[in-house]
């Protein structure tokens, strides 16, 4: 794999895609309630990967939470194209987000509905949110799990068929077949085999490319942020301690933080 070369903002403030200022989450309330994340700030443009990495219990998944909705926050604001997303979201909130944006999780068999063929599960999308015929639903299934290198005649299996890193496609092509702009993937590979990972890697890679997706990508592994991302945002206890360009946080880190990461996690080059 050839690392991504220098870093160039795919855009200026006119285009940026997401906007998050000072969101703070709690858990618990009174004197027992946790500080989980503490005045995020991240900027994310149209068209770019981003990177956000951080051990375990930074804060990382509640952030992806807390944009697509799945979490409440406490203070701070998230704006999506410049509009002010909802603290806590109504069943319409989701129906309107779901058209915008869209999330992919680490375990992708628990991920899926293992009472629904492949087929249900890529077709509930559309049909609680699409006007398209029952026949172009079905057509447009299909053609996303041929894209996913799947056949058609997956539609008719259930998830405990097909191995991990099929499931991970297929779970891509659910959270794409409404083509959103924003595509969160929550640890999608920490789940994977090696070499199945690369594979999961590379198909973000030329999906970004082909439809002009907008990606951020959480993960332990910074050498595949290397290879996959345009910034870097580094994430402990809770807040963004240091980010940029890919190359310039992984080769030349500012923050004591990033540099212990940076020296615990071999990097290929």
């Amino acid at each position: 794999m050839r690392p991504v070369v220098g870093c160039t903002i795919r855009g200026t403030h006119m285009n940026k895609l997401l906007r998050i200022e000072k969101l703070v989450k709690h858990f618990g309330h009174g004197k027992k309630a946790v500080t989980v994340l503490n005045h995020v700030d991240l900027d994310i443009h149209a068209g770019e990967i981003v990177g956000l990495a951080g051990e375990s219990g930074s804060g990382k998944s509640t952030l992806a939470r807390c944009i697509a909705g799945l979490h409440s926050y406490d203070s701070g604001a998230v704006y999506f194209q410049d509009a002010l997303l909802p603290k806590k979201f109504s069943a319409v909130d989701f129906c309107q987000q779901a058209k915008k944006l869209q999330m992919i999780f680490q375990d992708p068999l628990s991920s899926l509905n293992p009472r629904l063929t492949i087929g249900d599960i890529l077709l509930e999308p559309l049909r609680l949110n699409s006007d398209l015929s029952a026949e172009m639903q079905e057509q447009l299934a299909i053609q996303w799990l041929q894209r996913m290198s799947l056949k058609s005649s997956d539609l008719s299996r259930y998830p405990h068929s097909f191995s991990g890193g099929q499931l991970q496609r297929i779970g891509i092509a659910r959270a794409l077949i409404r083509q959103p702009q924003l595509l969160i993937c929550d640890e999608p590979i920490s789940a994977l085999d090696v070499s199945v990972q690369a594979q999961i890697i590379n198909l973000l890679k030329d999906l970004r490319d082909e439809l002009g997706l907008t990606l951020l990508f959480i993960g332990h592994d910074l050498a595949m942020m290397r290879y996959l991302c345009d910034r870097v945002a580094v994430m402990h206890q809770g807040e963004i301690v240091e980010q940029g360009c890919t190359t310039d946080v992984l080769e030349h880190p500012q923050h004591a933080y990033t540099r212990k990461l940076v020296n615990s996690s071999p990097i290929f080059l």
